[in-house]
């Protein structure tokens, strides 16, 4: 988070969550995402193994209202803008893009039927931006082409297991990378000694019933610690290895879920277990969910959810963005969300509240160039809080 103010604001959403519950609200509730910034969309496989856009991170998802999504996506367009050294008239114009994207998507969404609404999704490999420069859109099509091929050829028993596992010994192993991926103590991950058997049982249950078919086929071989990114630092994660037989590996991510960040300011969940709750709120807003989402309970307390390990994960770099592409993105991830809030919401009030003219999308673009300016103000007070030793912190080369 020290990085820069962009890695900044990535890793506090629970400070802009403070922020907005400050702000007047719509009182428009949907299955909000709690942290919708740029990089927490992207690309991924679907059980057909198609390719398809949508939120990809749904740690902090809970009911709210659905403009703090948006201010939070489009404050994350105005602060990787000025990551870029874009000029503030261009940044300007993306950010306004950006959310009449947003408002004219949700129109769309208030005329459709409610199940065209629920089977609708962003395919990677078809996506057209129905207003973008031909050739932008052009160039893109062609490099999300090329990644969709280089990551369909990442299979797992072909790339990702020789690149995460050691055959040496008995059994296969998972290798130890120590600081980022180490195997834990009983005392850091209470079951080893029984190889998280009663973890796995209730992830079991956790699973329908034509899923747990395919997973009894698996048994467990072995886990470690993964230290994850920005956001979730602080948090605990594992990669479980499971085979069903030789050259048949599964790889599942263990993830701790926390309370939401927006828990304090829009209301508890209602799920027992923020692992639960973390899958409730994918399953309604993503267009397709990974098959082995499930939840469980660690003996230490701890909630998690399960999903596979990078199932053809699509993420941009936004660094090698231009201000062509960072607007087409930009418009792809309000389309996305606009898509996810109307599966929860009603598209049509909202649609309605933000109206049909420039007054809401000027709204937004002021709320996220001033909002900008706040993070600055945040992340030069959290660098001089790490210099003076308030807070510790260790640097990760």
């Amino acid at each position: 988070m020290a990085a820069s103010p962009f890695a900044f604001y990535r890793g506090a959403a629970a400070v802009m969550a403070a922020d907005l519950a400050t702000t007047p609200t719509s009182g428009l509730r949907v299955q909000a995402c709690g942290d919708a910034h740029l990089m927490n969309f992207g690309g991924f496989a679907t059980p057909e193994r198609n390719v398809i856009f949508d939120i990809n991170d749904l740690d902090e998802t809970l009911p709210a209202p659905f403009e703090w999504d948006l201010k939070r996506l489009a404050g994350s367009v105005v602060i990787a803008a000025e990551h870029l050294e874009l000029p503030h008239s261009e940044t300007a114009r993306i950010v306004v893009d950006l959310v009449r994207e947003y408002r004219e998507r949700m129109h769309d969404y208030a005329f459709m039927r409610v199940l065209d609404v629920w089977y609708d999704k962003i395919d990677l490999q078809k996506y057209q931006d129905r207003s973008g420069d031909p050739a932008v859109v052009e160039a893109a099509r062609k490099r999300i082409e090329q990644r969709i091929e280089v990551e369909r050829r990442k299979t797992v028993p072909d790339h990702l297991y020789p690149k995460l596992v050691s055959e040496e010994g008995a059994q296969p192993r998972i290798k130890d990378e120590p600081p980022l991926i180490f195997h834990p103590t009983e005392e850091m991950a209470p079951g080893l000694a029984k190889g998280y058997s009663e973890a796995i049982a209730s992830y079991r249950e956790s699973l329908a019933e034509h899923v747990r078919v395919v997973f009894e086929r698996f048994h467990f071989v072995d886990m470690a610690i993964k230290v994850v990114g920005v956001g979730s630092v602080g948090t605990m994660c594992g990669v479980g290895l499971f085979m069903a037989s030789d050259n048949d590996p599964l790889f599942l991510q263990v993830k701790e879920a926390k309370a939401s960040v927006l828990e304090p300011y829009a209301g508890k969940s209602l799920h027992p277990n923020h692992g639960q709750r973390v899958i409730a709120g994918q399953r309604i807003m993503q267009s397709a969910s990974d098959v082995f989402l499930g939840w469980t309970r660690g003996q230490n307390g701890r909630d998690f959810y399960v999903r596979q390990l990078r199932d053809m994960k699509i993420s941009v770099l936004i660094e090698a963005l231009d201000p062509g592409m960072l607007r087409q993105y930009a418009r792809m991830c309000a389309h996305a969300l606009a898509r996810a809030h109307a599966r929860s919401g009603d598209a049509a009030m909202i649609a309605g509240y933000m109206g049909s003219g420039q007054t809401f999308d000027d709204a937004i673009t002021e709320f996220a160039t001033d909002y900008s300016s706040q993070n600055r103000q945040d992340y030069r007070d959290f660098v001089r809080a790490i210099r003076e030793g308030r807070i510790q912190a260790t640097t990760q080369e």
